[in-house]
């Protein structure tokens, strides 16, 4: 029988597929989402729908969702019948976008149980197609969004033109309104003040490089997501060959600046920071959700690069969603004063964790 580790408390609590913490190169490359924005013919789009034929679009759609037969069994949430505390989980755990979660049109989101799959709609576009998996698995995803495309597109009248493709809300997903992002963890490169050149160097073959939650979103605890920018005029295996190469580049620049980083005199420096994350971690009373973060980031450095005992990443990414503000409070079953959750998250990490204060 293996030892016992520090933070198998809560086993019942999933993080869901986009931190799982398995898969190929799963230490650095935390999860790979496919997402196919779609529209449906007849109806205008979203940002200009009305509220009585936005309602006969959302109706219209779940009710094909819950036809059955679809290669993903997946149940449809009502956002109008879901409290704002529900929306912003949802939100943290990737299901859905912030928009989405502040709509106030009829909405919704299909999910399947491994919540690798989530189906959005009635959001910036009519239908949001998204399929997470694992690691860099970016073909995998792909296939598997692929299917479910095509059998929705056997019962909803999808839009499109023979000379732009999908036609999309925005002009930037017109095409084959393929986003494919990858979310990375790169404390080595952000510790190395090079996380800036990995920035412009995606964004001169026109990829993003976004924070934790996406467009508009900051980057916290050494998380970002690596996206095409470009849909029109590229098919899916080109968009897929482009950002696997940019994210096999990275996620190899990022192993070299650790290595160099747990070298000469540069490793007491770095050994010295994950020892005072795990300190805080440790003994504070009061954590702000970006602090957590942050202190979460160096901790799960420590233990990829086998600095720390005791601990596993699998504890580190259930308390990477616990430290967020609408986990912390369903967990707590309180609605609490932001003063209130920075304690009430102090607490919380320690026993997830297995640290004594």
């Amino acid at each position: 029988m293996s030892k016992p580790r520090k933070g198998d408390k809560n086993p019942e609590f999933r993080p869901g597929t986009w931190l799982c913490g398995k898969g190929p190169e799963a230490e650095i490359a935390i999860c790979t989402r496919v997402r196919l924005a779609r529209n449906l013919q007849g109806f205008p789009f979203a940002p200009c729908l009305d509220d009585e034929p936005s309602r006969q679009l959302y109706d219209f759609i779940a009710q094909r969702l819950r036809q059955g037969g679809l290669p993903e069994n997946v149940a449809l949430v009502d956002l109008e019948s879901v409290d704002e505390l529900e929306r912003t989980v949802l939100v943290e755990r990737h299901l859905i976008s912030r928009d989405l979660a502040a709509s106030k049109r009829p909405a919704g989101v299909a999910v399947d149980a491994e919540e690798s799959v989530a189906l959005m709609v009635n959001e910036e576009d009519h239908l949001r197609i998204q399929v997470f998996a694992g690691g860099l698995q970016t073909e995998a995803a792909w296939r598997r969004a692929e299917r479910l495309d095509d059998a929705l597109l056997q019962r909803l009248p999808i839009a499109w033109s023979e000379e732009f493709g999908f036609l999309t809300s925005c002009p930037t997903n017109t095409g084959t309104g393929l986003r494919l992002s990858v979310m990375l963890h790169l404390p080595g490169l952000v510790w190395s003040d090079d996380i800036d050149k990995v920035t412009n160097t995606a964004q001169k073959i026109h990829l993003a490089v976004r924070g934790l939650y996406g467009e508009g979103s900051r980057a916290l605890g050494d998380f970002y997501q690596v996206s095409n920018q470009v849909t029109l005029g590229r098919d899916e295996e080109q968009i897929q060959n482009d950002v696997l190469l940019a994210v096999g580049r990275i996620v190899q620049w990022e192993r070299e600046v650790r290595t160099a980083l747990l070298r000469g005199t540069a490793r007491v420096r770095t050994l010295d920071r994950v020892q005072r994350a795990l300190g805080t971690l440790e003994r504070a009373q009061i954590l702000s959700s970006e602090e957590a973060l942050g202190c979460l980031s160096a901790l799960r450095f420590g233990i990829t690069e086998d600095l720390l005992d005791g601990f596993d990443v699998a504890a580190v990414n259930r308390a990477l969603l616990l430290s967020q503000p609408g986990h912390l409070q369903r967990h707590t079953r309180e609605l609490l004063r932001p003063e209130e959750r920075d304690q009430r998250r102090a607490q919380l990490l320690r026993e997830v964790l297995g640290c004594k204060p």
